[in-house]
Parts: C-alpha cells; structure tokens; sequence
C-alpha cells in the first residue's frame, strides 16, 4: 500500500463499512409500506447525493477565490479535484430522480425550478471540467476555471431553496421542510443518515486522490519543463 496515505486508508476503511450499512439499511431494513412501496428505496441514494455534490460545489467556491487572491496552482487543483467528484455526484442525482420520478408522477422529467436549475448546475460544472482540456496555458485555464467554478457554485442556494420558493412538481423538502416534512420511522431516518454519511466520506476520499493525482501530474509537467531550459541551455 506505499504511496497511500494513513488519512486516506482510515477514510477508505469507514467509507467501506458505512456504504455496506447503508446499502443494507436502504434495500433491506427501511420499511416501504408507508412510502410508495419499493420505489422510494432509491430516495436514498438521490438525497444521499445531492448532500456531497453541494458540499463539492463549496469547496470549488472556496478553493477558486483562494486561487485568485494566491495564483497557488495548487489551490486550483484542488477545486477541478472537488469539481469533478461533485459533477459525479450531481450526475446521480439527475440518473436517479428520473428513475424514481416515472412510477410516482407518470413522467420521467418535468421543467420545474428545482430540477431545471439542477440542470443547469450540472451543465456548468461539466463546462467547468471541459474546459481544462481547450486551453493549453495553466494561467489561463486556472482563472477562466475559477471564476466559471464560482458562478456555478453560486447557484447551490437557488437550488437548494428552489422549492420552498416556487411551486414545484418536487416534493418539498425533507430535512427542515416545514411542520409537515420529514420521515418519521426510525429506520428510515437511520438507512437516510447513513447514506448521507457514506456519500460524504466517498466525496472527499475521492477528492483527497483526485488532488492527489492532480498535484503529481503538476510536479511532473514542472520537471519537464525544467528539463526542457536545461536541454535548451546546453
């Protein structure tokens, strides 16, 4: 195992353990007679996701102003590491609400705000990823990729408070919803946690190797190029 961190084996080992009981909890022990049968099942893993994809989105907010105030390279690879764990997350997000949303509404997709603003999140940040493979300068592709990354994570509030704000065909919320919102078997809030805490310690075991990798791939096109002034000081 040499290269791989002791944060990142802990991390690896309790991310193993709590997606193994959440799988259980989700497919298994959460009851489903009084939620819309087997299909709500796949509740879990959609709220499960969207928790991490916006924690991913903060991250790049955060990471993209420190790389304006710093121009620290590092600070943008950290940001397209957390931007593309986040794309991941918001991909399953918009692949399981379909799925979950043809047996309850009778249509796999309708244009309301809370889907169609997730929407356009999720085609932001795959610009944002896309992006780095049209522009050839590092500066360049740091700054347009910062400031797209910051108007794209801009957008997580507006998501977020979509349907407490327009009427949407979105349920409303589950968490901090209103009197009425909320599960109340205590084993569904438990596979709901679970997911919650399986998806977030995926996302930055994920980040922490995607920066990682980012970083050696720095290094490496920093030693090429010094390489490159000494064959050309020869």
């Amino acid at each position: 195992m040499k290269g791989i961190s002791a944060i990142d084996l802990v991390l690896l080992g309790l991310t193993f353990i709590v997606m193994f009981l959440a799988i259980v909890w989700a497919l298994g022990v959460a009851p489903t007679e009084a939620e819309q049968g087997d299909v709500q099942r796949i509740f879990y893993f959609h709220l499960g996701s969207i928790w991490p994809a916006f924690l991913a989105f903060f991250y790049v907010l955060y990471a993209s102003v420190r790389y304006l105030m710093t121009r620290d390279m590092n600070w943008d690879r950290k940001a397209l590491a957390s931007g593309e764990v986040g794309l991941y997350f918001a991909s399953m997000v918009l692949i399981t609400g379909p799925i979950w949303a043809k047996p309850t509404w009778g249509v796999w997709w309708a244009w309301d705000a809370r889907l169609t603003s997730m929407l356009v999140m999720w085609f932001i940040f795959l610009g944002y990823v896309l992006l780095r493979e049209y522009i050839d300068e590092d500066s360049k592709r740091a700054r347009v990729g910062s400031v797209l990354g910051i108007i794209g994570a801009s957008m997580v509030p507006f998501v977020y408070m979509s349907n407490r704000w327009f009427e949407t065909q979105h349920p409303k919320p589950v968490i901090a919803g209103g009197e009425d919102s909320g599960i109340k078997d205590p084993q569904m809030v438990w596979a709901l946690v679970l997911a919650l805490a399986a998806f977030t310690l995926l996302y930055f075991l994920l980040a922490r190797i995607g920066a990682g990798l980012f970083n050696n791939e720095g290094r490496i096109k920093d030693l090429h190029a010094r390489m490159h002034l000494l064959e050309e000081e020869r």
